[in-house]
């Protein structure tokens, strides 16, 4: 891919929309594709992420379409795992009733720093949510783009055959003509 072809299929990504921490974690994304991939899409994609750009062709954000959703998995799991860690902090102080003062201070210490993880990881959740959907709109954009382009380039080969074969009919009437005219 040539530097003309590789800035037609990026966008800078401080134009998306996003906070300074989405963008973070946008270029970050964009880096572990690039480091987990290998292939000269990952390495342009590396490139343009450093650039602080965007790359834009379908197969770069199905890329990152799908190292999201594996962040976005990996988190949910453990939101899953902390809220049960939240139960079953609120079963033993409710278990311990008896020697409630005496742990209550741990545990709800406890409690309280689960929450605030919890409340970051959905926080980190929705801005990876919304960067996904962007990705995937961007990625629909590519392809709709591509369709368009592969469309247009069989109808301008289709005119040209059309064309080529309409001359070539019309040489062989001339030709034809001019020898039942010898005859």
């Amino acid at each position: 891919m040539s530097s003309s072809q590789a800035a037609a299929n990026t966008v800078p990504d401080t134009q998306l929309g996003l906070t300074a921490e989405e963008i973070q974690l946008l270029r970050s994304g964009q880096q572990a594709v690039a480091a987990a991939g290998g292939s000269t899409s990952s390495r342009g994609a590396s490139r343009a992420s450093s650039q602080g750009l965007l790359m834009i062709d379908s197969s770069s954000l199905a890329a990152l379409g799908r190292h999201f959703d594996r962040v976005m998995q990996h988190i949910q799991q453990q939101l899953e795992y902390l809220m049960e860690q939240s139960q079953v902090v609120t079963m033993h102080v409710y278990d311990r009733a008896g020697n409630l003062i005496d742990n209550a201070d741990v545990e709800i210490a406890r409690y309280h720093d689960i929450m605030a993880q919890i409340d970051e990881l959905e926080l980190d959740f929705d801005r990876i949510a919304h960067i996904r959907d962007i990705v995937r709109d961007f990625r629909r954009r590519a392809e709709e783009l591509e369709r368009e382009l592969e469309r247009s380039g069989a109808s301008s080969s289709s005119r040209r055959e059309r064309h080529g074969h309409g001359h070539h009919s019309s040489s062989q009437r001339a030709h034809g003509h001019s020898s039942r005219s010898r005859n």
